[in-house]
This record gives structure tokens, C-alpha cells and sequence, in this order.
């Protein structure tokens, strides 16, 4: 399937436009910092599987991978330099260090590799908008060698790649399921940009962006918005008989009262006056709530939002009954 540049339907002035982009390029938060590709490729040692010294793929070398292919692939676009945030930082020292109190370390005798890793590359060429909000074509992926046996000899490399949108609005991450491989197990560089490739192909881009145009035709009241949200909050509490049948929620509880804060206060997303939510604003909520959590399964649950949202747009367009839905007036 061809990857194509997709243009806007909608006419919106350069000046909204620029306004309604935000300066906070954070796609995640918890508790990671942000980090230079140079920082990785000069000052970070590359872990090594312990039993026989064989190098694992080091954090730099997964992002330039991903960068060469989508330059292959999107030959009409600019891909961005990588936004890279870590975290769980390993610190070391050299031998001849052995035995010095920490606080007496010189910098060059300092090592340092971070065990969790994420980045994201933005091709603002390819760029579509919704609810006259700019969204720019994004790949990245991430990185965690607490997923690695590094105690053993070399073995297969566990990694996180995704295609999708990023929305300029708020930095948020649009991911479908079709855009994320969640469980990538590679051996070498040329497997990984393999792999990489195969993703971004199959990747249906119009797709995606139909389906998040879509999000905007339904609404929900006040009302029905405290009943979904009550539902959530009951569904990790529900044993395991109680859950057959039902969406297979991954939402936490704290990012759960984050969707009810920003209901109220957020800026861009939250309700009307009148309290009326449609599934578009909805999506960006839980999409911002999930930025608080670990680079290890934030990609995971981004997707599962993308999947839960259309899960009730798909129950108010047929009128079907849903769990997370008032059984009356689905319609309105």
C-alpha cells in the first residue's frame, strides 16, 4: 500500500493556524527528560548481553534506522530531527574510578546508558487537519532493555515501532492499530529497518484519518460523560467473569481523573458550556492522559484510547447497547 501526502479539506487561515500550535513538543512526560541524538551516539556506553560480551543495539542506532527508512519511504518530506525523551538511567564508572567516593568523580570517569528510551520524527509535509487542527505524519518508537535478558548470551532484541499523526494542537499522539507494532524482535540493524519497513507500508494513512474525522459526528451530555466515566472507574474492579464480553480497558485510574480535570480546564478539548463532549475532544483527553505514563507501555495505551474511543462510536452509530454507555438515547 503507497503512503501519499494527504491535504486538508478545511480553509483555515495561516494565522489560526500558527496560533493554535502549541510550544510544548513533550509527546511524553512521566517521569522522563529530554535528550540530544548526539547525547546518546558520545556520552552513552552500549550494554552488552553479560555472558558473551556481544553488543546489543544501542539507542542511537534504533533511531537512525527508523529515520533512514522513513527517508526512503517519504522522499517528498522532511523528517525532523528526533524528539527523544528517556529514562531509568544506568550510572557507572571506569576502573580506574574503583573505590573513589561518588562525590569526587571527575566527569570522564562517570558512565552512563539509559535503560528506557522513546523518540518520534514529524514529516510536516504529509499533514492532514482535523476540527481545524494540524496533524503531522509521525514514526518513532521505543527502546526498554528491562524487556532484555542482558545477564545471558546474545539473543533476539525486543523493540516498539509506530506510524501515525501528531497533533500540533497539543503534542498529542495519534496511533492506530494498524501504525503500532508493539512487540518487534529483531537480530541485526538490516531486520530492524526490515521490520520498520513492512509497518510503514502496511499502514493505511486515509484510513486512519477518515476514522479520526469521524470521531467529530458524535457527541455525548454531561450526563452520559459522568456515566462513561463511572463505568471506567468500576471496570479494573470487576473479576475476571465480569470482564468476558467487555472492551479490555487499559486506561488507569489517575489518568482517568486527569480525562475528568481536563473535561473541565483543558484548553483546546474540554466540553461547552453546556457540557456536551464530541468523541474527537473526548480522544484528545485520553490521548493527553496518557502521555503520564511509562515509556515501557504508553504506546500500548495510547493505541488501546484510539481503539476504546471508536469502540463507542461505533455503539452510538448503531444504537447498540455498551457497557461504558447509558442504555437510553444512545443516538444523541
Amino acid at each position: 500500500m503507497e503512503l501519499t501526502a494527504v491535504t486538508t479539506q478545511q480553509v483555515v487561515s495561516n494565522q489560526e493556524i500558527e496560533s493554535s500550535i502549541s510550544n510544548n513538543n513533550r509527546f511524553i512526560e512521566a517521569n522522563t527528560q529530554e535528550v540530544s541524538l548526539l547525547h546518546l551516539k558520545k556520552d552513552c556506553i552500549i550494554p552488552v548481553f553479560a555472558k558473551d560480551n556481544e553488543s546489543t543495539i544501542p539507542h542511537f542506532e534504533f533511531i537512525d534506522a527508523v529515520r533512514d527508512t522513513a527517508k526512503q519511504l517519504f522522499p517528498e518530506g522532511t523528517i525532523m530531527m528526533p524528539s527523544i525523551r528517556t529514562s531509568h538511567i544506568i550510572k557507572g564508572r571506569i576502573p580506574s574510578a574503583i573505590g573513589k567516593p561518588a562525590k569526587e568523580l571527575l566527569e570522564h570517569e562517570k558512565t552512563i546508558y539509559y535503560e528506557r528510551m522513546a523518540f518520534m520524527m514529524e514529516i510536516p509535509q504529509i499533514h492532514t487537519y482535523v476540527n481545524n487542527q494540524k496533524l503531522n505524519l509521525t514514526v518513532g518508537g521505543v527502546r526498554s532493555y528491562s524487556e532484555q535478558n542482558l545477564f545471558s548470551k546474545k539473543s533476539i532484541e525486543k523493540f516498539k515501532i509506530f506510524i501515525g499523526f501528531k497533533n500540533m494542537v497539543c503534542c498529542n499522539l495519534c496511533i492506530s492499530t494498524d501504525g503500532l507494532k508493539d512487540d518487534l524482535r529483531v537480530s541485526s540493524i538490516d531486520e530492524l529497518k526490515l521490520k520498520t519497513r513492512e509497518l510503514f507500508l502496511s499502514y493505511n494513512q486515509e484510513g486512519h484519518i477518515d476514522v479520526l474525522r469521524k470521531l467529530q459526528d458524535y457527541t455525548i451530555n454531561q450526563e452520559q460523560f459522568a456515566h462513561l466515566i463511572g463505568k471506567m472507574k468500576l471496570y479494573h474492579h470487576l473479576d475476571k467473569t465480569e470482564k468476558l464480553g467487555l472492551f479490555e480497558l487499559k486506561t488507569t485510574d489517575s489518568q482517568i481523573n486527569t480525562i475528568i480535570k481536563n473535561y473541565i480546564e483543558d484548553d483546546n478539548f474540554s466540553a461547552d458550556a453546556k457540557g456536551y463532549i464530541n468523541l474527537w475532544n473526548l480522544y484528545n483527553l485520553c490521548t493527553e492522559s496518557s502521555k503520564s505514563n511509562y515509556i515501557d507501555n504508553f504506546l500500548s495505551r495510547n493505541c488501546n484510547t484510539y481503539e476504546f474511543v471508536n469502540h463507542l462510536g461505533k455503539s452510538i452509530k448503531n444504537n447498540e447497547e455498551n457497557y461504558f454507555l447509558q442504555k437510553y438515547d444512545l443516538a444523541h
